[in-house]
Protein backbone atom coordinates (compact mmCIF):
# COMPACT_ATOMS: atom_id res chain seq x y z
CA UNK A 1 0.00 0.00 0.00
CA UNK A 2 2.93 2.35 0.57
CA UNK A 3 4.34 1.61 -2.88
CA UNK A 4 4.41 4.99 -4.64
CA UNK A 5 3.43 3.34 -7.92
CA UNK A 6 0.00 2.36 -6.61
CA UNK A 7 -3.01 4.46 -5.59
CA UNK A 8 -6.24 3.52 -3.89
CA UNK A 9 -9.40 4.26 -5.83
CA UNK A 10 -9.95 7.34 -3.67
CA UNK A 11 -6.42 8.67 -4.26
CA UNK A 12 -6.65 7.86 -7.97
CA UNK A 13 -10.00 9.64 -8.30
CA UNK A 14 -8.75 12.73 -6.44
CA UNK A 15 -5.65 13.01 -8.64
CA UNK A 16 -7.80 12.71 -11.77
CA UNK A 17 -10.37 15.18 -10.42
CA UNK A 18 -13.26 12.73 -10.75
CA UNK A 19 -15.42 11.11 -8.11
CA UNK A 20 -14.64 7.75 -6.52
CA UNK A 21 -18.11 6.72 -7.64
CA UNK A 22 -17.07 7.36 -11.27
CA UNK A 23 -14.02 5.12 -10.89
CA UNK A 24 -16.14 2.36 -9.37
CA UNK A 25 -18.72 2.74 -12.13
CA UNK A 26 -16.09 2.36 -14.87
CA UNK A 27 -14.76 -0.67 -13.02
CA UNK A 28 -18.24 -2.25 -12.90
CA UNK A 29 -18.70 -1.60 -16.63
CA UNK A 30 -15.38 -3.28 -17.42
CA UNK A 31 -13.86 -0.07 -18.75
CA UNK A 32 -11.23 0.59 -16.09
CA UNK A 33 -10.22 -2.41 -14.02
CA UNK A 34 -7.71 -1.87 -11.19
CA UNK A 35 -4.14 -2.92 -11.86
CA UNK A 36 -4.08 -4.82 -8.59
CA UNK A 37 -6.33 -5.85 -5.71
CA UNK A 38 -4.69 -6.11 -2.28
CA UNK A 39 -6.54 -6.89 0.96
CA UNK A 40 -9.77 -5.88 -0.70
CA UNK A 41 -8.39 -2.51 -1.87
CA UNK A 42 -8.50 -1.72 -5.57
CA UNK A 43 -5.19 -0.23 -6.62
CA UNK A 44 -4.38 1.83 -9.71
CA UNK A 45 -1.09 2.86 -11.31
CA UNK A 46 0.10 5.89 -13.27
CA UNK A 47 -0.48 3.92 -16.46
CA UNK A 48 -4.20 3.72 -15.66
CA UNK A 49 -4.47 7.50 -16.08
CA UNK A 50 -3.90 7.06 -19.84
CA UNK A 51 -6.90 4.77 -20.13
CA UNK A 52 -9.04 7.04 -17.92
CA UNK A 53 -8.09 10.02 -20.10
CA UNK A 54 -9.23 8.18 -23.23
CA UNK A 55 -12.51 7.10 -21.61
CA UNK A 56 -13.34 10.63 -20.42
CA UNK A 57 -12.49 12.26 -23.74
CA UNK A 58 -14.42 9.76 -25.85
CA UNK A 59 -17.40 10.07 -23.51
CA UNK A 60 -17.21 13.86 -23.82
CA UNK A 61 -17.20 13.50 -27.63
CA UNK A 62 -20.43 11.49 -27.54
CA UNK A 63 -19.35 7.85 -27.63
CA UNK A 64 -21.41 5.40 -25.60
CA UNK A 65 -19.76 3.33 -22.86
CA UNK A 66 -20.21 0.20 -24.98
CA UNK A 67 -18.50 1.89 -27.95
CA UNK A 68 -15.66 3.06 -25.70
CA UNK A 69 -15.22 -0.45 -24.29
CA UNK A 70 -14.76 -1.80 -27.82
CA UNK A 71 -12.28 0.92 -28.74
CA UNK A 72 -9.93 0.91 -25.76
CA UNK A 73 -7.62 -1.61 -24.19
CA UNK A 74 -5.90 -1.63 -20.83
CA UNK A 75 -2.32 -1.22 -21.93
CA UNK A 76 0.16 1.64 -21.51
CA UNK A 77 2.55 0.69 -24.31
CA UNK A 78 3.73 3.94 -25.86
CA UNK A 79 2.93 2.75 -29.43
CA UNK A 80 -0.72 2.28 -28.53
CA UNK A 81 -0.90 5.41 -26.38
CA UNK A 82 0.70 7.66 -29.02
CA UNK A 83 -1.53 6.30 -31.76
CA UNK A 84 -4.60 6.84 -29.55
CA UNK A 85 -3.64 10.46 -28.79
CA UNK A 86 -2.98 11.25 -32.46
CA UNK A 87 -6.36 9.85 -33.47
CA UNK A 88 -8.12 11.68 -30.64
CA UNK A 89 -6.54 14.91 -31.87
CA UNK A 90 -7.92 14.28 -35.36
CA UNK A 91 -11.37 13.52 -33.97
CA UNK A 92 -11.38 16.79 -32.01
CA UNK A 93 -10.34 18.72 -35.13
CA UNK A 94 -13.22 17.13 -37.06
CA UNK A 95 -15.61 17.80 -34.18
CA UNK A 96 -14.59 21.48 -34.13
CA UNK A 97 -15.08 21.71 -37.89
CA UNK A 98 -18.53 20.15 -37.53
CA UNK A 99 -19.48 22.56 -34.74
CA UNK A 100 -18.38 25.53 -36.88
CA UNK A 101 -20.64 24.28 -39.69
CA UNK A 102 -23.53 23.88 -37.27
CA UNK A 103 -22.94 27.38 -35.84
CA UNK A 104 -22.91 28.83 -39.35
CA UNK A 105 -26.10 26.98 -40.28
CA UNK A 106 -27.86 28.25 -37.12
CA UNK A 107 -26.90 31.85 -37.95
CA UNK A 108 -28.03 31.41 -41.57
CA UNK A 109 -31.36 29.89 -40.53
CA UNK A 110 -31.95 32.61 -37.91
CA UNK A 111 -31.09 35.36 -40.40
CA UNK A 112 -33.52 33.91 -42.95
CA UNK A 113 -36.34 33.85 -40.37
CA UNK A 114 -35.66 37.47 -39.36
CA UNK A 115 -35.52 38.79 -42.92
CA UNK A 116 -38.47 36.85 -44.34
CA UNK A 117 -40.61 36.32 -41.28
CA UNK A 118 -40.94 32.62 -42.12
CA UNK A 119 -38.94 29.40 -41.85
CA UNK A 120 -36.84 28.26 -44.80
CA UNK A 121 -37.28 24.50 -44.52
CA UNK A 122 -34.26 23.80 -46.72
CA UNK A 123 -32.11 25.61 -44.17
CA UNK A 124 -33.76 23.65 -41.37
CA UNK A 125 -33.08 20.32 -43.12
CA UNK A 126 -29.45 21.31 -43.62
CA UNK A 127 -29.19 22.10 -39.92
CA UNK A 128 -30.64 18.68 -39.03
CA UNK A 129 -28.20 16.90 -41.35
CA UNK A 130 -25.20 18.76 -39.93
CA UNK A 131 -26.30 18.08 -36.35
CA UNK A 132 -26.60 14.37 -37.15
CA UNK A 133 -23.02 14.12 -38.46
CA UNK A 134 -21.87 12.83 -35.07
CA UNK A 135 -22.41 9.16 -35.98
CA UNK A 136 -20.26 9.52 -39.10
CA UNK A 137 -17.49 11.13 -37.03
CA UNK A 138 -17.59 8.19 -34.63
CA UNK A 139 -17.37 5.76 -37.52
CA UNK A 140 -14.47 7.72 -39.00
CA UNK A 141 -12.54 7.62 -35.70
CA UNK A 142 -12.91 3.84 -35.55
CA UNK A 143 -12.01 3.36 -39.23
CA UNK A 144 -8.98 5.65 -39.00
CA UNK A 145 -7.78 3.86 -35.87
CA UNK A 146 -8.08 0.47 -37.57
CA UNK A 147 -6.31 1.57 -40.76
CA UNK A 148 -3.50 3.15 -38.75
CA UNK A 149 -2.95 -0.04 -36.74
CA UNK A 150 -2.79 -2.22 -39.84
CA UNK A 151 -0.43 0.05 -41.78
CA UNK A 152 1.82 0.47 -38.75
CA UNK A 153 2.45 -3.26 -38.33
CA UNK A 154 3.60 -3.50 -41.95
CA UNK A 155 5.75 -0.37 -41.68
CA UNK A 156 7.51 -1.59 -38.54
CA UNK A 157 8.17 -5.24 -39.38
CA UNK A 158 8.19 -5.79 -43.14
CA UNK A 159 11.29 -7.55 -44.44
CA UNK A 160 11.05 -5.77 -47.80
CA UNK A 161 12.43 -2.33 -46.98
CA UNK A 162 11.16 -0.74 -50.16
CA UNK A 163 7.70 -0.61 -48.65
CA UNK A 164 4.29 -1.48 -50.08
CA UNK A 165 3.22 2.05 -51.06
CA UNK A 166 6.52 3.00 -52.75
CA UNK A 167 6.38 -0.30 -54.65
CA UNK A 168 2.79 0.32 -55.78
CA UNK A 169 3.67 3.87 -56.83
CA UNK A 170 6.64 2.64 -58.87
CA UNK A 171 4.34 0.35 -60.88
CA UNK A 172 2.12 3.31 -61.80
CA UNK A 173 4.77 5.19 -63.83
CA UNK A 174 3.06 8.54 -63.27
CA UNK A 175 4.25 11.34 -65.58
CA UNK A 176 3.60 15.08 -65.55
CA UNK A 177 1.11 15.00 -68.44
CA UNK A 178 -1.08 12.23 -66.98
CA UNK A 179 -4.58 12.38 -65.59
CA UNK A 180 -4.87 10.02 -62.61
CA UNK A 181 -7.75 8.81 -60.44
CA UNK A 182 -7.35 6.87 -57.20
CA UNK A 183 -10.45 5.02 -55.98
CA UNK A 184 -10.58 4.25 -52.26
CA UNK A 185 -7.75 6.49 -51.07
CA UNK A 186 -8.07 5.63 -47.36
CA UNK A 187 -5.83 7.97 -45.39
CA UNK A 188 -3.74 8.92 -48.43
CA UNK A 189 -0.72 6.75 -47.62
CA UNK A 190 0.03 6.05 -51.30
CA UNK A 191 0.81 9.73 -51.78
CA UNK A 192 2.30 10.64 -48.41
CA UNK A 193 4.77 7.76 -48.84
CA UNK A 194 5.92 9.14 -52.20
CA UNK A 195 5.83 12.92 -51.76
CA UNK A 196 9.13 13.60 -53.55
CA UNK A 197 8.25 11.43 -56.55
CA UNK A 198 4.97 13.04 -57.63
CA UNK A 199 5.66 14.98 -60.84
CA UNK A 200 4.59 18.60 -61.11
CA UNK A 201 1.78 19.02 -63.59
CA UNK A 202 0.19 15.62 -63.05
CA UNK A 203 -3.60 15.98 -62.68
CA UNK A 204 -4.46 13.69 -59.75
CA UNK A 205 -7.91 13.09 -58.27
CA UNK A 206 -8.01 11.43 -54.85
CA UNK A 207 -11.34 9.80 -54.04
CA UNK A 208 -13.12 7.69 -51.47
CA UNK A 209 -16.71 6.75 -50.71
CA UNK A 210 -16.24 8.07 -47.15
CA UNK A 211 -16.21 11.83 -46.49
CA UNK A 212 -14.30 11.10 -43.31
CA UNK A 213 -11.54 9.24 -45.15
CA UNK A 214 -11.28 12.12 -47.61
CA UNK A 215 -10.88 14.56 -44.72
CA UNK A 216 -8.14 12.39 -43.27
CA UNK A 217 -6.35 12.08 -46.61
CA UNK A 218 -6.58 15.80 -47.30
CA UNK A 219 -5.23 16.62 -43.86
CA UNK A 220 -2.31 14.19 -44.27
CA UNK A 221 -1.51 15.52 -47.74
CA UNK A 222 -1.73 19.25 -47.10
CA UNK A 223 2.01 19.77 -47.74
CA UNK A 224 1.97 18.15 -51.20
CA UNK A 225 2.60 20.56 -54.05
CA UNK A 226 1.17 18.47 -56.91
CA UNK A 227 -2.22 19.32 -58.35
CA UNK A 228 -4.50 17.25 -56.13
CA UNK A 229 -8.30 17.16 -56.25
CA UNK A 230 -10.40 15.48 -53.56
CA UNK A 231 -13.78 14.05 -54.43
CA UNK A 232 -16.30 11.65 -52.91
CA UNK A 233 -16.84 8.94 -55.53
CA UNK A 234 -18.82 5.72 -55.66
CA UNK A 235 -16.72 3.37 -57.80
CA UNK A 236 -19.88 1.88 -59.30
CA UNK A 237 -21.00 5.29 -60.59
CA UNK A 238 -17.91 7.34 -61.47
CA UNK A 239 -18.91 10.92 -62.44
CA UNK A 240 -16.53 11.40 -65.38
CA UNK A 241 -16.81 11.21 -69.15
CA UNK A 242 -15.66 8.21 -71.18
CA UNK A 243 -11.93 8.05 -71.99
CA UNK A 244 -10.99 10.61 -69.31
CA UNK A 245 -8.05 9.08 -67.40
CA UNK A 246 -4.60 7.73 -68.22
CA UNK A 247 -4.43 5.78 -64.97
CA UNK A 248 -6.86 4.48 -62.34
CA UNK A 249 -5.50 3.12 -59.05
CA UNK A 250 -7.55 0.83 -56.78
CA UNK A 251 -5.42 -0.26 -53.83
CA UNK A 252 -7.02 -3.04 -51.74
CA UNK A 253 -10.57 -1.93 -52.45
CA UNK A 254 -12.05 -3.94 -55.35
CA UNK A 255 -12.64 -7.00 -53.14
CA UNK A 256 -15.22 -5.01 -51.18
CA UNK A 257 -17.41 -4.65 -54.30
CA UNK A 258 -19.69 -6.94 -56.27
CA UNK A 259 -17.57 -7.35 -59.41
CA UNK A 260 -20.07 -9.77 -60.98
CA UNK A 261 -22.95 -7.31 -60.90
CA UNK A 262 -24.65 -6.77 -64.26
CA UNK A 263 -25.53 -3.21 -63.34
CA UNK A 264 -23.36 -0.65 -61.54
CA UNK A 265 -20.20 -2.71 -61.95
CA UNK A 266 -17.07 -0.87 -60.79
CA UNK A 267 -14.85 -2.59 -63.39
CA UNK A 268 -17.19 -1.54 -66.19
CA UNK A 269 -17.01 2.03 -64.91
CA UNK A 270 -13.22 1.96 -64.65
CA UNK A 271 -12.90 0.59 -68.17
CA UNK A 272 -15.28 3.26 -69.45
CA UNK A 273 -13.35 6.23 -68.04
CA UNK A 274 -9.90 4.96 -69.08
CA UNK A 275 -8.43 6.37 -72.25
CA UNK A 276 -7.36 3.89 -74.96
CA UNK A 277 -4.00 2.61 -73.74
CA UNK A 278 -4.83 3.75 -70.21
CA UNK A 279 -4.06 1.47 -67.27
CA UNK A 280 -5.77 0.15 -64.17
CA UNK A 281 -3.42 -0.74 -61.29
CA UNK A 282 -5.33 -2.71 -58.67
CA UNK A 283 -4.00 -4.62 -55.67
CA UNK A 284 -5.25 -7.57 -53.67
CA UNK A 285 -3.97 -10.54 -51.68
CA UNK A 286 -4.07 -14.35 -51.61
CA UNK A 287 -5.43 -17.01 -49.28
CA UNK A 288 -2.15 -17.32 -47.32
CA UNK A 289 -1.84 -13.62 -46.54
CA UNK A 290 -1.28 -13.06 -42.78
CA UNK A 291 -2.53 -16.60 -42.08
CA UNK A 292 -0.30 -17.01 -39.02
CA UNK A 293 -2.25 -14.26 -37.26
CA UNK A 294 -5.53 -16.08 -37.81
CA UNK A 295 -3.95 -19.30 -36.57
CA UNK A 296 -2.66 -17.48 -33.49
CA UNK A 297 -6.02 -16.09 -32.38
CA UNK A 298 -7.96 -19.31 -33.07
CA UNK A 299 -5.43 -21.28 -31.01
CA UNK A 300 -6.23 -18.91 -28.13
CA UNK A 301 -9.99 -19.13 -28.70
CA UNK A 302 -11.41 -21.11 -31.61
CA UNK A 303 -14.53 -18.92 -31.71
CA UNK A 304 -12.57 -15.94 -32.98
CA UNK A 305 -12.80 -14.98 -36.65
CA UNK A 306 -10.78 -11.96 -37.75
CA UNK A 307 -12.97 -11.47 -40.79
CA UNK A 308 -16.48 -12.60 -41.57
CA UNK A 309 -15.64 -12.64 -45.28
CA UNK A 310 -12.76 -14.16 -47.23
CA UNK A 311 -12.23 -11.12 -49.40
CA UNK A 312 -9.68 -12.87 -51.61
CA UNK A 313 -12.52 -15.11 -52.80
CA UNK A 314 -14.33 -12.05 -54.11
CA UNK A 315 -11.23 -10.66 -55.83
CA UNK A 316 -7.84 -12.19 -55.05
CA UNK A 317 -4.53 -13.11 -56.60
CA UNK A 318 -5.83 -16.50 -57.74
CA UNK A 319 -9.07 -15.40 -59.41
CA UNK A 320 -8.36 -11.74 -60.16
CA UNK A 321 -7.18 -12.19 -63.74
CA UNK A 322 -10.29 -14.17 -64.65
CA UNK A 323 -12.56 -11.50 -63.15
CA UNK A 324 -10.68 -8.68 -64.86
CA UNK A 325 -10.79 -10.50 -68.20
CA UNK A 326 -14.53 -9.80 -68.48
CA UNK A 327 -13.51 -6.22 -69.27
CA UNK A 328 -9.82 -6.29 -70.23
CA UNK A 329 -8.19 -8.68 -72.73
CA UNK A 330 -6.23 -11.44 -70.96
CA UNK A 331 -3.04 -10.59 -72.83
CA UNK A 332 -3.41 -7.04 -71.50
CA UNK A 333 -3.47 -8.15 -67.85
CA UNK A 334 -0.20 -8.59 -65.96
CA UNK A 335 0.14 -9.92 -62.40
CA UNK A 336 3.03 -8.82 -60.19
CA UNK A 337 3.72 -10.18 -56.70
CA UNK A 338 5.22 -8.19 -53.83
CA UNK A 339 7.95 -10.28 -52.20
CA UNK A 340 7.75 -9.77 -48.44
CA UNK A 341 7.02 -11.18 -45.00
CA UNK A 342 6.75 -9.77 -41.45
CA UNK A 343 9.03 -10.67 -38.57
CA UNK A 344 7.40 -9.22 -35.45
CA UNK A 345 9.40 -9.05 -32.21
CA UNK A 346 7.04 -6.84 -30.15
CA UNK A 347 3.70 -7.91 -28.75
CA UNK A 348 1.78 -4.63 -28.61
CA UNK A 349 1.70 -3.66 -32.33
CA UNK A 350 0.65 -7.22 -33.20
CA UNK A 351 -2.23 -7.14 -30.72
CA UNK A 352 -3.22 -3.67 -31.91
CA UNK A 353 -3.40 -5.08 -35.45
CA UNK A 354 -5.53 -8.02 -34.29
CA UNK A 355 -7.97 -5.72 -32.49
CA UNK A 356 -8.29 -3.59 -35.65
CA UNK A 357 -9.66 -6.44 -37.78
CA UNK A 358 -13.26 -6.63 -39.02
CA UNK A 359 -14.22 -9.82 -37.19
CA UNK A 360 -15.56 -10.77 -33.77
CA UNK A 361 -12.22 -10.69 -31.93
CA UNK A 362 -13.09 -7.82 -29.58
CA UNK A 363 -16.02 -9.82 -28.23
CA UNK A 364 -13.61 -12.42 -26.84
CA UNK A 365 -10.33 -10.54 -26.30
CA UNK A 366 -11.05 -7.21 -24.63
CA UNK A 367 -12.10 -8.75 -21.32
CA UNK A 368 -9.16 -11.17 -21.46
CA UNK A 369 -6.55 -8.72 -22.68
CA UNK A 370 -3.91 -9.59 -20.08
CA UNK A 371 -4.31 -13.32 -20.70
CA UNK A 372 -4.15 -12.83 -24.45
CA UNK A 373 -1.08 -10.62 -24.19
CA UNK A 374 0.68 -13.29 -22.09
CA UNK A 375 -0.35 -15.92 -24.65
CA UNK A 376 1.03 -13.90 -27.58
CA UNK A 377 4.23 -13.21 -25.64
CA UNK A 378 4.71 -16.95 -25.12
CA UNK A 379 4.44 -17.49 -28.88
CA UNK A 380 6.69 -14.59 -29.85
CA UNK A 381 10.07 -16.16 -29.15
CA UNK A 382 12.84 -14.34 -31.03
CA UNK A 383 10.36 -13.26 -33.68
CA UNK A 384 6.93 -14.13 -35.01
CA UNK A 385 7.05 -14.68 -38.78
CA UNK A 386 3.97 -13.77 -40.79
CA UNK A 387 3.37 -14.62 -44.45
CA UNK A 388 2.51 -11.81 -46.84
CA UNK A 389 0.89 -12.80 -50.12
CA UNK A 390 -0.06 -9.63 -51.94
CA UNK A 391 0.39 -8.11 -55.33
CA UNK A 392 -1.15 -6.15 -58.17
CA UNK A 393 -2.77 -6.55 -61.57
CA UNK A 394 -1.86 -4.05 -64.28
CA UNK A 395 -4.57 -3.91 -66.95
CA UNK A 396 -4.28 -1.95 -70.20
CA UNK A 397 -7.32 -0.78 -72.15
Amino acid sequence: MEDKNYYTSGQFAKMANVSTRTIRFYDQKGLLKPSRIENGSRLYTDADFARLQQIILLKYLGFSLEEIKNMTIGDSDYHILLNSLELQSRLIEDKLAQMQLVAGAIKETSAAIRSRGEVNWDHMLNLIHLTNMESSLKSQYINASNISARIKLHNLYSNNKEGWFPWIYKQCHIKSDMKVLELGCGNGSLWTSNTTKIPAGADITISDLSNGMLRDAKRNMKTLSASMHFKKIDATNIPYEDNSFDLVIANHMLFYLDLKAKKKNALAEIYRILKPGGKLVCSTYGSNHMKEISDLVTSFDNRIRLSSDKLYENFGLDNGKEILSHFFKKNKIEKKLYDDYLLVDSVEPLIEYILSCHGNQNEYLLDKYSDFKAFVTSKMGTGFKITKESGIFICTK
